[in-house]
């Protein structure tokens, strides 16, 4: 067993040469896991489901709610295959045990339903691919592709069956086009994107108030039109021109910044282990 936790044939769920470890690095991606959570708050029983089972007008549990996300993320992206396992036991035995209520017509429905998992799947897929490609990371249409088909694994950790996932960038464009009827901006969603202008923070780090509002218009300028829409703004294309531009500049700006500092401790020895099976004899 290496010192780092990875024995020398575990990667993790992707590993070196996967388009995942190569996109999931920028910087830039922070833009794609705010948009997906604004994505996936337009399904309803996501959102219900998500709202009735956390108390996020608290600022400590929203951020400590926000604080587990990103961990799973990051675990699922880098982490050795055991530890990947055992989140995603947890978080499937967690979801089990929970049911949110549609307001509308009184239905109990289970957190864990297919659908929902899928959605909220897929609202990440689709906001990492799209932040990723209108930023200018280097990616060819069979590395769109084949991101799409890696991130299957990343469904199988919560539960869902590979095989009914989309694998392609085309398959999720038809899934998309497929659940749009069923999807609108519920009060709880767009009363979590007011709460992105003014996030309920702990004391430590009330300074990120200061710039709370130009990330939330980034954010939100970064979803497609018709669920921009479905917010009750503007899905102007020349909003989609402008947000294209502001992302190509960080996304260029942070290049500026020397690798050591650019880069999580992950993401380091991601690109050093990609490093390494290009040049086995380095």
């Amino acid at each position: 067993m290496a010192a780092d936790g990875f024995t020398k044939a575990d990667h993790g769920m992707f590993g070196p040469g996967s388009v995942t470890w190569r996109v999931m690095a920028e910087p830039v991606l922070i833009v794609g896991g705010f948009r997906a959570l604004l994505l996936q708050a337009l399904h309803p029983h996501s959102m219900w489901g998500t709202a009735q089972n956390s108390d996020l007008m608290d600022k400590d549990a929203a951020w400590a709610r926000l604080g587990r996300t990103v961990e799973f993320v990051r675990v699922r992206t880098w982490a050795p295959t055991d530890e990947v396992e055992r989140v995603g036991r947890r978080i499937r035995n967690l979801h089990s045990r929970l049911s949110g209520v549609d307001p509308r017509t009184g239905e109990v429905f289970p957190v864990d339903d297919p659908e929902n998992l899928l959605w909220v799947h897929m609202g990440e897929v689709d906001s990492y691919l799209d932040v990723a490609q209108r930023a200018g990371v280097p990616l060819t249409r069979a590395d769109r592709d084949r991101f799409v088909d890696e991130q299957r694994r990343s469904a199988a950790v919560v539960g869902l069956n590979p095989a009914d996932v989309p694998a392609s960038v085309a398959e999720m464009a038809d899934y998309y086009a497929a659940m749009r009827p069923k999807l609108f901006a519920c009060e709880e969603a767009k009363d979590g994107m007011r709460r992105l202008f003014n996030p309920p923070v702990p004391p430590p780090f009330l300074p990120l108030k200061l710039a709370a509002p130009g990330i939330a218009t980034l954010v939100i300028s970064t979803l497609p039109r018709w669920a921009r829409r479905m917010y009750g703004l503007p899905g102007l294309p020349t909003t989609d021109l402008a947000t294209t531009l502001t992302l190509k500049g960080l996304y260029r700006t942070t290049r500026l910044v020397p690798p050591g500092l650019r880069y999580s401790p992950d993401a380091k020895r991601a690109y050093a282990l990609t490093r390494d099976s290009l040049n086995p004899a380095a």
